[in-house]
This record gives C-alpha cells, sequence and structure tokens, in this order.
C-alpha cells in the first residue's frame, strides 16, 4: 500500500512540474514601436492598510514598490489596466490609494483614468496612459450586480463589490478613438463571474455595433475556451493568445494557463505576440500576477 501511495505522489508531482514547465518561459518584450498602441494589463494585488508585518501589509509593500515600478518601467505601455490597486481598510470609500499615488509620482509622463473621488467613483482600477500621445476623452464603471449603476453594490451572490472601469481616449497625432474597458472578475464563484461578463457583454455590445475601437484587459479568472470568455468573444472580441501562465501564487510557480487577458475589436490589428513578463525585479515578485502586453496598430495610426 505504502508503495502505491508512493507511486502516486511521485506522478502527482511529475504531473505538477510538467504542468510548470508547460506554463513557464520568459519572453522579451521588444522594443515599443512607434507606429503601434501598447496596451497592458496588471493585477497587482491590494494592500491590507492594518497590518504592518506579513504578506501584503504596509511593510511588504515597502518591500514591494521599487520593484513594482521597475515592472510599470518595464512594461514601457502607453495603456495599462490596473486590477486590485487599492489600500484595504474597513468599507469601500477609502481615501487611501499607496500603489496609485507611488506610481504616478515614479512616472512624471502618465496619468490615471478611471478615478475619482471614491465617495462617486471606485478608483481601484486605475487605466494608467501616457500624455503626451494620449488624451482622456471620457470615463465611467458599472459594478457586478443586479443594480450595476450603484456605486459598491454587491455581486449577484452578496459577495464583495467587484465592477468593470473604463475610459475612452483620443490619439493626439492621429485623431483615433478608442475605449479600454477594465476588468476583474470573481475568482471563486462561477456564477458570479458568468454573469458578470454577462453584464459586460451588454454594455460593450452597443459601442462594438457602433463600430467603435475596443480594447478588453483586465483579470478575468478564465482561461481561453473557458465559457466566461467565448460570452465576450460572442461580442466580437478578438482575444490575443496569451501562452502559459499570467498568475504565479506569489511565488513564481507557474501551475496554470492564462487568466489575465487582453482582447479588441474595431480597427485594432494585433502587432507580434503578446508577452507576459515572467521575472522577478530587484530579487522580489512585485504581486502575484505578472503584467501582460500586447502591441496593436490602430486603423488611422500615427
Amino acid at each position: 500500500m505504502i508503495k502505491y501511495l508512493a507511486l502516486i505522489v511521485l506522478g502527482l508531482i511529475a504531473l505538477v512540474g510538467c504542468q510548470t514547465i508547460r506554463n513557464s518561459g520568459t519572453a522579451v518584450l521588444p522594443d515599443a514601436d512607434t507606429e503601434a498602441l501598447r496596451i497592458a494589463t496588471y493585477n497587482v494585488h491590494y494592500i491590507v492598510l492594518q497590518q504592518d508585518t506579513g504578506a501584503w501589509s504596509l511593510g511588504d509593500w515597502e518591500r514591494r514598490k521599487i520593484p513594482l515600478d521597475q515592472a510599470f518601467k518595464a512594461m514601457d505601455a502607453d495603456v495599462i489596466g490596473f486590477q486590485e490597486m487599492e489600500s484595504f481598510a474597513r468599507g469601500s470609500e477609502g481615501q487611501v490609494n499607496l500603489k496609485l499615488d507611488w506610481l504616478l509620482e515614479q512616472n512624471p509622463g502618465y496619468a490615471a483614468a478611471a478615478v475619482g473621488d471614491p465617495a462617486a467613483f471606485p478608483s481601484t482600477q486605475p487605466i494608467f496612459y501616457r500624455t503626451d500621445r494620449l488624451a482622456l476623452v471620457d470615463q465611467g464603471w458599472f459594478f457586478f450586480s443586479d443594480t450595476p449603476d450603484v456605486i459598491y453594490s454587491r455581486t449577484f451572490n452578496g459577495s464583495f463589490p467587484a465592477f468593470t472601469s473604463w475610459a475612452q481616449f483620443r490619439d493626439k497625432d492621429s485623431g483615433a478613438l478608442f475605449r479600454v474597458v477594465n476588468v476583474h472578475t470573481d475568482y471563486a464563484s462561477r456564477s458570479n463571474r458568468l454573469q458578470s461578463v454577462e453584464l459586460v457583454a451588454d454594455r460593450i455590445t452597443p459601442w462594438i455595433e457602433g463600430s467603435e475601437t475596443v480594447f478588453l484587459v483586465g483579470d478575468i479568472n478564465a482561461r481561453l475556451g473557458d465559457r466566461t470568455i467565448d460570452i465576450l468573444v460572442d461580442t466580437g472580441l478578438s482575444f490575443a493568445p496569451v501562452k502559459g501562465a499570467t498568475y504565479h501564487f506569489n511565488r513564481g510557480i507557474n501551475l496554470f494557463g492564462a487568466i489575465d487577458h487582453i482582447a479588441s475589436a474595431g480597427d485594432a490589428t494585433l502587432v507580434g505576440d503578446p508577452v507576459v513578463l515572467r521575472q522577478k525585479f530587484s530579487g522580489e515578485w512585485p504581486t502575484d500576477h505578472y503584467p501582460v502586453i500586447a502591441d496593436y496598430r490602430l486603423g488611422a495610426s500615427r
């Protein structure tokens, strides 16, 4: 019996090892093409303000803040949709956002869209953009809820509030307009995920059918081929073929395929393959996800 159990354990270890190798790999991010628009998505995990030590505490943030800025600079993106950019206290209307403030201070060439007074605009899923190239035209949000236009309304099954943020931009040189829709769905409840993306599909379909260029980015907590993704594909979105892990358990363990995605609809053409930056910065993991980057050429490119 012990022999068989040992064989089973060894088999499981081998299986995990094969899966990890399959979903790993380091890709070199090419230099940004000035004729293309570089889009990125990055889940940066919340900070727990009441904790001084331990994982995701204030002390932990001090250790990760420089690596996070290094990761930001390495992406060299024109637009970055962030998820979980929250300094978590009690309640939803926190006025403190350490990661938002830090990255804006360290990167003066960027501004944050999809932010505002937290009493009226949820600011934990900002969309950073390069101000020398892009102008903000409009922004908004909706919650994954039966009352999506009620701020901080709880999800369909009553769990913690989750939402979509979005922003519309104009390319200053070409005049091209496009929207970026920033999504973060429930990792624990498939029912919540499905209802959430159905709501996203309802909201973005008029934009797509109106011939707008739309990018969807975010932590969708689903892999390509899952029904969650297919609901969005049915709107006309085309997903960049991200290969391998984008979530790594905060340890560089690449156990399953991508759950962080970039998709597009309208007058945008993917240039090359999307890139996942699977690396530490200054010897640290900035967060428990990897940044995902893709380059697109707009119809009216610069």
